[in-house]
């Protein structure tokens, strides 16, 4: 679970470069405490692009990032690793964090990325869901509904489709 935790805040992290430096301070989005690693090394990183005057391209901040990463010391030194920024990483993620940062995504955004979260459609009330969360089930199977004006409506177009998209769901629905 903390290592989950871990790579959603390294993720969160492309997002939350690009905001801070549209955004001083950190977003209210984040409990204090929530990813403060992510946020305030990601933070410096940042500033000591803008200060060494570094191109904001991709590419030179992935650079950037390596050579930062080779100097972190503990809990930065784990967060590089999660990242790919350092040389006995087994995955790189850079370019979740470079990409955003090219664009001045504020820091605090990239770092507070999360996963959605699965809905178990075999078990889950699609009353109780929000119509926001309705249209992320059709949007995930590749449909819409057009012509949807009320919740029952997009209701009643998941429990159309649900046979076709999640035909074990559909089936455990009709034996409840």
């Amino acid at each position: 679970m903390g290592s989950l935790r871990r790579l959603t805040c390294s993720i969160s992290l492309s997002v939350a470069l690009a905001a801070l430096a549209l955004v001083p301070s950190i977003s209210d989005a984040l409990k204090d405490g929530d990813c403060e690693v992510c946020v305030s090394f990601l933070g410096r990183f940042y500033q000591s692009l803008q200060d060494n005057n570094v191109k904001f391209t991709s590419a030179d901040i992935e650079k950037a990032l390596v050579k930062t990463c080779k100097d972190a010391k503990g809990k930065e030194n784990r967060f590089c690793y999660y990242i790919g920024g350092t040389h006995d990483a087994a995955t790189k993620i850079l370019n979740e964090i470079s990409k955003p940062l090219s664009y001045h995504t504020p820091v605090d955004k990239i770092c507070e990325l999360k996963y959605d979260k699965q809905l178990d459609l075999s078990t889950v009330d699609l009353k109780k869901l929000k119509v926001k969360e309705l249209k992320k089930i059709l949007e995930v199977w590749g449909e819409s509904c057009k012509g949807c004006a009320e919740k029952s409506d997009f209701i009643r177009k998941i429990n159309e489709l649900m046979p076709k998209y999640a035909p074990n769901a559909a089936k455990a629905r009709r034996e409840l």
